[in-house]
C-alpha cells in the first residue's frame, strides 16, 4: 500500500445544523489512524465527534444557513491558520454542493476532486435523479411531478396510496419549516396540503410509487474514483435496519456482492465523468429489480463497509492518496464485514447502544475554534 502524505491535513465539512451522523466519526477515526492530522469545521458541535482524539481541531460555524460569501471567507480563514494546502471533504449534500461552487477561488488552498460543472447539486437534487435514470434506462421507481395542488392528489391515486413524498431539494429544509425530506403520504388529501407547503420547503415536491420492501430490499454502492475513471476501491453492500422502518436514514449494513449493484453503480460513475468520492441507495423489489433512490458524492452512512481488509483502505483514504498524487493498487473490500451501528440505528443490545460512545474516544477534546461571520 501507498504510503499516505502526512504533511497534507484533512478539512471535514458538515454544514447540516442537525449532529454529526456516524459517517463523520468514522472519517475522523478512520483518516487520524493513518496518520493524517484532522480537523472538522461543523455546524453542530453535538456528538462524539468533537471528542474523539484523533481530531486534532474542530471549527465551529456561525449559527443558521450560510451563504456561500461568508463561508469562502470562512474556508480562506482556516486555510492561513493551516498554512498549507489541505484536503477538503464535504460530509453532506450541502457542504459537497457548497465545496464544487468554491471550488475555483479555493484553488491553491485546498484539494477537492476535479468534477464537471454543477455534478454535486444535480446528484443531490431528487428531480434530476429522476431524469438521470430516465436517460440511463436505469430502473427508477414510477415518479411525479405536480405542479399545483390538484395535481398532487391526482398523482397520489394514480400512484397507487401509500405514495412516498419527497422534496426535491433536500438541503434547503432547515429545522425551522418542520417538514421532513421523505414523508409516507398515505391520502390524496395529504397530498394536497403537502403540496401547499411547496414554498416554505424552497423546492419542488416528489410524489414516487412505494416498492414493496423486505429484509434483503435496501443496497448501497461506496466507491472512490480517481480522475481518469478507475475505481480505486468500491463494492455494494446490504442495509439491516433503518429508522423509521423501510424508509428514513440508514442503519448497520454487512459487506456483500451482487454484480447488478456493481455494474450500475460502476456505469453511472463512468456516464458521470466522477472524480472522487460516489455512494448510490438502491432498492429490490419484487421482480429483483434494483431502483435507485439516491446518489451523493461526500462519506454515506456506511462507507466503512467497504474496507481492504489487508490495507484497511476505504473511501476516504483512497481520495486522500488520489489528490495528494500518490499511486494506489486496485483493492476489494472483503464480503461480509459488518458496519456498526450508526446514529439512526434502531437498539439491538449492549453493545449496539455503546457503539460511538463519548467515552470510547475521550482523552481531551481538541481545542474549538468559533469562526465569524462576514459582516
Amino acid at each position: 500500500m501507498s504510503s499516505f502524505d502526512t504533511d497534507v491535513p484533512v478539512l471535514l465539512l458538515r454544514l447540516d445544523p442537525g449532529p454529526p451522523h456516524h459517517s463523520t466519526l468514522d472519517a475522523v477515526r478512520s483518516l487520524g489512524r493513518a496518520g493524517i492530522e484532522v480537523h472538522a469545521a461543523l455546524a453542530s458541535a453535538r456528538g462524539p465527534v468533537s471528542r474523539s482524539r484523533y481530531l486534532h481541531r474542530r471549527y465551529e460555524l456561525p449559527a443558521g444557513p450560510m451563504a456561500h460569501a461568508p463561508l469562502l471567507d470562512l474556508l480562506r480563514d482556516i486555510s492561513e491558520g493551516l498554512g498549507r494546502p489541505a484536503v477538503l471533504l464535504p460530509m453532506d449534500d450541502r457542504g459537497a454542493i457548497a465545496a464544487a461552487r468554491l471550488a475555483v477561488p479555493l484553488l491553491g488552498r485546498y484539494l477537492l476532486p476535479a468534477q464537471p460543472a454543477g455534478l454535486p447539486e444535480r446528484l443531490a437534487d431528487k428531480a434530476e435523479l429522476a431524469l438521470l435514470c430516465r436517460d440511463m434506462d436505469l430502473p427508477h421507481p414510477a415518479t411525479a411531478l405536480p405542479t399545483d395542488a390538484q395535481q398532487a392528489a391526482d398523482a397520489a391515486a394514480e400512484l397507487g396510496l401509500p405514495v412516498v413524498a419527497k422534496w426535491s431539494r433536500p438541503w434547503l429544509l432547515t429545522p425551522s419549516t418542520g417538514l421532513r425530506s421523505t414523508t409516507l403520504v398515505r391520502t390524496c388529501e395529504d397530498a394536497r396540503r403537502l403540496y401547499e407547503l411547496t414554498e416554505r420547503a424552497g423546492s419542488a415536491l416528489l410524489l414516487q410509487r412505494r416498492l414493496a420492501g423486505g429484509p434483503d430490499a435496501e443496497w448501497v454502492f461506496h466507491g472512490c474514483f480517481a480522475r481518469d475513471g478507475v475505481c480505486l476501491i468500491g463494492g455494494p453492500g446490504r442495509t439491516q435496519r433503518a429508522r423509521p422502518l423501510r424508509t428514513g436514514l440508514l442503519a448497520p449494513g454487512r459487506r456483500l456482492p451482487d454484480p447488478q449493484v456493481e455494474r450500475a453503480a460502476l456505469g453511472l460513475a463512468g456516464h458521470l465523468g466522477h472524480h472522487g468520492i460516489l455512494g448510490l441507495d438502491f432498492r429490490r423489489d419484487a421482480h429483483g429489480r434494483y431502483h435507485l433512490l439516491g446518489l451523493h458524492t461526500h462519506p454515506g452512512a456506511r462507507f466503512r463497509l467497504v474496507t481492504d481488509p489487508s490495507s484497511g483502505l476505504d473511501v476516504v483514504r483512497a481520495l486522500h492518496l488520489d489528490l495528494t498524487g500518490r499511486t494506489e493498487p486496485l483493492a476489494r473490500s472483503a464480503p461480509g464485514r459488518e458496519s456498526p451501528a450508526g446514529t439512526h440505528a434502531l437498539p439491538t443490545g449492549p453493545a449496539t447502544a455503546l457503539a460511538g460512545h463519548p467515552e470510547a474516544e475521550r482523552r481531551g477534546a481538541p481545542p474549538t475554534i468559533r469562526c465569524r461571520s462576514s459582516p
